[in-house]
């Protein structure tokens, strides 16, 4: 109840009948009166001034209802008003949501993009949009058939918008299924209530071939003589306005190729296959935003080769050697020539023929070329050197449209009928000191061949041939001269072998001729007398290595060295060592100097290597020197950090133990906590500590072989801190 004045009202939609408001009677006035938007179902009783509602209220008819009120005197009169009194209808949910269709259908292509969406279904509700009433949220209720665990499809709660998802961009193939049914369902009350209204739909999908496929390899011809650019093939997406872009893998100085908005592709120039045989690259389509619609298409060209290259001789001069009395069908080379057209092609294929032979004695045929291979064979046994000792052939090469001309030259070289003869049978003797160097030339020895000179028939090689099995000496020639020079090829030693008896071969590399043979005229004798040198004592070994315990006891035998002298004398005059006492101290290992002498003070020199092994004589420390403090009065929960080191090697020992020394004062008061094996905290056991310094005895064991420990007062410091947590 209330005084007539300005007022609102909510009623909900569908209540009925029922009381909303009473104005109070305020004197003179005695009764009231409504007029406006009664709509028969609002009005006002005048001598109780309440207004009430006989009837339902529905929003979805009107919203809102304006009436005039005012207080009237007994004589009809006004008194106050007329006041504006707004019955606003309150909506409720009492409409379910209805699709714009009963059945919906679309088409899908296969590998389209997931999330793209192909079709979209709608649904509205006649309640208030402007709450959760009139809230739609779409989803799929099911979907037939589903041969997989996901679902091929999925739907936008918000927008009804269907796409492919994810597994139906990749499996989605009309060859295997190209229908589907998809019940979709909405679902107001922005699908958050239980009591919310529920409608569905049928939406029928059809599933086509993508239209987005990589086109089959293309061939152009190269040199063509069209006019560029030419249409090569055409690409299409499955999604309209897009733009097309081709990029390549290989960073090509330029690429010959190019796509409009329509998806053709051309080239844009005549191609060469012998610049470039094939062409990769790939076409894109972007939407507006320049996001990919689908994954990139490979494209492959491949420029066909056609017959635009001539063949080219591989030498400007193809030089072959034959020997005059070589058999007819004699293999003496081969003429070399290429072509730049494709390989394995009648564009490349190559036939041979001899043009012409200077000079054409004793005939004009004295050879034949195979007409495939280039093969130079002999076809007359005439060859005679005193006739003719070079010929020179014109070899015409030819392919399927181009020719060339290749020049051959043959000469006709000596057959190998003379043997080497030495200029001397018995080089005598040389006398060498054992120390002379590998490499010194001892003697010169020459045999001459009556062959045509510069040749396999007359070059000559020098071989011992008895005398030294284990090649101490080497004979090297000199290809202009054939002279020989003997050389040390290995240490010379008396004592070993001190006299070589040699026996040297003269050969040649070409093969004599049937009937001769060599004899000994291409053989000579040298010997070689070694002069004994006083050569220094040799140890067993360069370096000797051992190993012993740093506190290994004085005068302990560790290792043992041998030495001998290459002239066979027994009587060395000993060890020496130029270092007389070893220092274990803090050391990896100890070198020494070795030395012998023998009688002649020839001297030699060795190393000997200890490598000293730690022993556990540490005993363990702390790693530095602790201050440590607490702030006083203690509030609990502290503890200080210490950390134990030990100087032997720590790789074995540093494994460590805390405890606290075995006293109740100790015990009671604090407590020790290992925290790995190098660190520890130290901890009070109560609050209740007095303003001073205390020392607590720690007891650190090492755990070696054999085990030390050590007793460790630490400083601990209870003071008042600062701000900065220290102490004053």
């Amino acid at each position: 109840t209330g005084p007539l004045k300005d007022m609102t009202f909510s009623v909900p939609e569908g209540s009925g009948m029922r009381l909303i408001y009473q104005f109070t009677v305020e004197p003179p006035a005695v009764s009231f009166r409504a007029t406006g938007e009664k709509d028969g179902i609002l009005d006002i009783d005048p001598k109780t001034g309440v207004l009430y509602l006989n009837g339902s209220l529905d929003w979805e008819t009107k919203t809102s209802y304006n009436l005039q009120v005012e207080s009237l005197d007994e004589n009809g009169r006004k008194v106050n008003g007329p006041y504006t009194v707004i019955i606003v209808v309150e909506d409720v949910n009492d409409n379910p949501p209805e699709f714009d269709q009963l059945k919906y259908s679309g088409v899908v292509r296969q590998n389209s993009r997931p999330g793209k969406p192909f079709m979209y279904v709608h649904a509205t509700d006649r309640d208030d949009p402007s709450t959760p009433h009139a809230q739609l949220t779409y989803s799929i209720l099911h979907h037939f058939p589903n041969p997989y665990p996901k679902m091929l499809f999925q739907i936008n709660n918000v927008t009804g918008e269907i796409s492919p998802s994810v597994t139906g961009s990749y499996y989605l193939d009309p060859q295997k299924q190209d229908s589907f049914t998809l019940v979709v369902s909405v679902k107001d009350m922005a699908g958050m209530s239980m009591n919310g209204f529920t409608s569905s739909a049928d939406v029928f999908i059809t599933v086509k071939e993508s239209l987005w496929k990589a086109p089959s390899t293309i061939y152009i011809q190269e040199n063509s003589t069209q006019k560029h650019p030419v249409n090569i093939t055409q690409v299409h997406s499955n999604e309209p306005d897009v733009n097309y872009e081709l990029f390549e893998k290989e960073k090509l100085p330029r690429l010959p190729f190019s796509v409009d908005q329509n998806g053709i592709i051309y080239v844009t120039e005549p191609l060469d296959r012998e610049e470039k045989d094939t062409y990769s690259f790939f076409v894109v389509a972007k939407d507006k935003e320049g996001e990919l619609v689908d994954k990139p298409l490979q494209v492959v060209v491949v420029v066909e080769d056609i017959n635009d290259n001539p063949p080219v001789c591989q030498k400007a001069l193809t030089v072959l050697e034959i020997q005059e009395n070589e058999d007819v069908g004699s293999n003496i080379g081969t003429v070399s020539a290429t072509d730049m057209d494709e390989k394995d092609t009648l564009n490349s294929r190559l036939q041979f023929k001899i043009e012409s032979q200077v000079p054409a004695v004793p005939a004009s045929n004295l050879f034949f070329i195979q007409q495939d291979t280039g093969v130079l064979q002999l076809i007359s046994r005439s060859l005679n050197k005193q006739i003719a000792s070079n010929y020179s052939l014109k070899v015409l090469v030819k392919d399927a449209g181009f020719q060339t001309i290749c020049d051959v030259q043959i000469h006709v070289i000596d057959i190998n009928d003379q043997i080497p003869i030495f200029e001397k049978s018995d080089y005598e003797n040389v006398t060498l000191a054992e120390d002379l160097p590998v490499g010194t030339v001892i003697l010169e020895i020459q045999a001459t061949d009556a062959d045509e000179p510069l040749t396999g028939s007359s070059y000559i090689i020098y071989e011992i041939k008895e005398g030294d099995p284990n090649k101490t000496f080497i004979i090297e020639t000199d290809p202009k001269t054939n002279r020989g020079y003997v050389k040390i090829n290995k240490a010379l030693d008396f004592e070993t072998t001190p006299v070589y008896n040699l026996l040297i071969h003269a050969t040649n590399p070409e093969p004599l001729v049937t009937g001769v043979q060599y004899n000994s005229s291409s053989f000579t004798v040298f010997k070689v007398f070694l002069s004994n040198v006083d050569e220094a004592p040799v140890f067993s070994q360069e370096a000797y290595i051992t190993e012993a315990f740093e506190n290994v006891p004085v005068n302990t035998l560790v290792a043992t060295v041998e030495a001998f002298d290459p002239e066979g004398d027994t009587d060395l005059q000993g060890l020496q060592m130029l270092q007389s006492q070893v220092q274990v101290q803090d050391m990896m290992y100890t070198s020494i100097l070795l030395n012998f002498t023998d009688n002649a003070a020839q001297k030699s020199k060795a190393t000997f290597i200890i490598n000293l092994k730690d022993v556990n004589d540490n005993p363990p420390r702390l790693a530095m020197n602790y201050a440590s403090f607490f702030c006083h009065p203690l509030v609990g929960g502290e503890r200080t950090l210490i950390q134990a080191t030990d100087d032997d090697e720590q790789r074995f020992y540093s494994t460590f133990t805390f405890s606290l020394k075995d006293d109740m004062n100790t015990r009671n008061n604090w407590e020790i906590s290992k925290i790995n094996s190098t660190h520890a905290y130290l901890s009070p056991r109560h609050t209740n500590f007095e303003e001073k310094v205390y020392n607590v005895p720690i007891i650190i064991n090492d755990n070696g072989r054999p085990p030390l420990e050590a007793e460790i007062n630490l400083e601990v410091n209870m003071c008042k801190c600062s701000s900065e947590k220290s102490c004053f």
